[in-house]
């Protein structure tokens, strides 16, 4: 050797470091995912529970219950300011009841949850669902 010490790293080197980042990225990715449409999932709860207020409000100023969301009273997505994760609906409403419904859509239809229902009574439940998912575990 003629005394002259080489810096840097080796092929061989740099692929390991390369790899071990695809592995943990394939790791943490997904988590990520689930986290972001747990938070559109809450918004949509939120959003929900926001509009039982105005369909509440709505009847104790008319006496009898009516789709507020078709009257212009409420937005039809959530969240309102960007893409829709969930389209608000009223699918059902008498003079006396009413059930509420956020419609998965977009990036959000692949969520777990399924689509997300609340009547007049309160009653919170989900449809659509995977295997083995409550209401308990959709509604925070």
């Amino acid at each position: 050797m003629n005394g002259i010490k080489q810096k840097g790293f080796t092929l061989i080197e740099l692929m390991i470091v390369v790899a071990l980042i695809a592995i943990l990225a394939s790791i943490a990715y997904p988590s990520y995912q689930e986290q972001v449409r747990k938070s559109k999932r809450s918004d949509a709860t939120g959003a929900l529970e926001g509009l039982a207020n105005v369909m509440e409000r709505d009847f104790t100023e008319n006496s009898t219950y009516r789709d507020v969301i078709a009257a212009g009273l409420y937005a039809n997505q959530s969240p309102v300011d960007t893409a829709a994760a969930y389209n608000l609906a009223v699918p059902a409403v008498t003079a006396t009841t009413y059930t509420l419904r956020a419609n998965r859509t977009g990036s959000q239809a692949v969520d777990r949850c399924g689509d997300l229902v609340l009547n007049n009574a309160g009653t919170k439940s989900i449809v659509n669902q995977d295997a083995g998912v409550t209401a308990d575990d959709c509604w925070y």
